[in-house]
């Protein structure tokens, strides 16, 4: 392949794509192309927490510059795609220019949702997505005293916990009648609201706002909440989601369904063209549902299998999905996909912050949500990867998975 693979998005899934290509022996061109002008490709996770509150916090880069350089990865900070040519096998650039590629992919991530709100264009009304963004925030906290943040998923009370620690004021407005609704279980969910409440945190769910109202100077000074209160607010953060990014995608005459579709294999309805990662839907191998994963392990294992595929592998895709967050002394681990269990098996201490939630569909183990019980996290995956469901008497009795799950594999 003369012209090589061309990688849009240097991201997890991006960067992990470039890398397994060499690593599985692809010696073709590879060129991994990047929206932003930061040097190096980093961690996007970093930045709700730590970086945010530290001014002198560096980003933490994905691979060093000697990783790309000594792999022959062409990395190419700051470059825009405007179209993808599939009949000329090329993709358009923005400023004229033209980039030919024998493989292409699709690792475009997703943007955060924005909201039909007076006042949303404020100077001080922030998303967080990116190193730039996280900067903005970092700059603006000292003059912040009082802030709002606008949703509350994983992003926005992962913000909260940090600013609050770095001592502002924070407000959680949530339109959803709990925190975290579609992403953990209702217990775990009550656990993280009490605990940020006991830190200072203020939240209020069942709620939205009506508009952002500025100063004489166009900052944002306040948000109204449906219900009339008006909060003072110097920085307002939104952080009501992501929506895929395919543009580029839909433009070309891809299929997408909320994000770009793919096939076990990661392949598009072009099969010279794959996607990974935040703008990817796929049918999941274990719940048998289309889905759309947002989370850094999906974007790396995906992104190992599509350098598989280029190299002429059929290996189907069957990672178990596992996600993290970190809210204030809260460890969130959580792995499978536990939507439509009927039975909650819990087990450890919620009042010493340190238990797990069992999810389970008659017997079958869907996914296990942990809080600083590593442990459980870990031995999930292991039990989830093997395709073992443990009894969930054997669950509730504490006994040892370890010896059972080595037993199921001796079988």
């Amino acid at each position: 392949m003369k012209n090589g693979v061309v990688i849009v998005g240097a991201g997890h899934g991006g960067v992990q794509a470039a890398a397994s290509l060499r690593e599985e022996g692809y010696d073709g061109p590879v060129i991994l192309l990047g929206d932003e002008q930061e040097a190096l490709p980093y961690h996007k996770p970093p930045l709700s927490k730590t970086f945010i509150k530290d001014l002198q916090a560096k980003p933490q880069p994905l691979r060093g510059e000697a990783f790309y350089t000594g792999s022959a990865i062409d990395y190419r900070p700051g470059t825009r795609v405007e179209r993808i040519d599939l009949a000329g096998r090329q993709l358009e650039l923005a400023g004229g220019a033209v980039l030919p590629f024998d493989r292409l992919v699709l690792a475009t991530g997703s943007r955060p949702r924005t909201l039909p709100l007076p006042g949303i264009e404020l100077a001080g009304v922030l998303s967080l997505r990116s190193l730039g963004d996280a900067r903005t925030i970092r700059d603006l906290i000292a003059k912040a005293g009082e802030v709002v943040v606008l949703g509350g998923g994983f992003i926005g009370l992962e913000i909260a916990a940090t600013l609050t620690a770095a001592g502002c004021k924070v407000t959680v407005i949530e339109a959803m009648g709990r925190l975290l609704g579609r992403a953990v279980a209702p217990a775990v969910a009550a656990h993280v609201r009490q605990r940020l409440e006991a830190s200072g945190v203020r939240i209020l769910t069942g709620t939205t706002v009506s508009k952002l109202e500025g100063d004489a100077t166009g900052h944002v000074a306040a948000a109204v909440a449906s219900g009339g209160e008006r909060l003072p607010a110097q920085m307002v953060i939104v952080g009501v989601g992501v929506i895929p990014v395919t543009e580029l995608a839909d433009a070309a005459g891809i299929e997408t369904a909320n994000g770009v579709r793919v096939d076990a294999q990661m392949r598009s309805s072009v099969p010279e063209v794959l996607a990974v990662g935040d703008a990817v839907n796929y049918r999941h191998w274990f719940t048998g549902q289309d889905v759309r994963l947002e989370s850094v392990q999906n974007a790396t294992d995906q992104a190992k299998l599509a350098a598989r595929t280029i190299l002429g592998h059929e290996d189907a895709y069957t990672a178990v999905p596992w996600f993290w967050s970190d809210i204030g002394d809260m460890k969130l681990q959580m792995v499978g996909l536990t939507a439509g269990g009927n039975r909650e098996i819990v087990v450890g201490e919620p009042a010493e912050n340190k238990f797990s939630i069992y999810h389970y569909l008659g017997d079958r183990l869907l996914g296990i949500e942990s809080v600083n019980r590593p442990a459980d996290h870990m031995m999930g995956r292991k039990m989830m990867a093997a395709g073992f469901s443990p009894a969930p008497d054997v669950i509730a009795a504490g006994g040892d998975l370890k010896a059972a799950l080595a037993e199921f594999q001796e079988r």
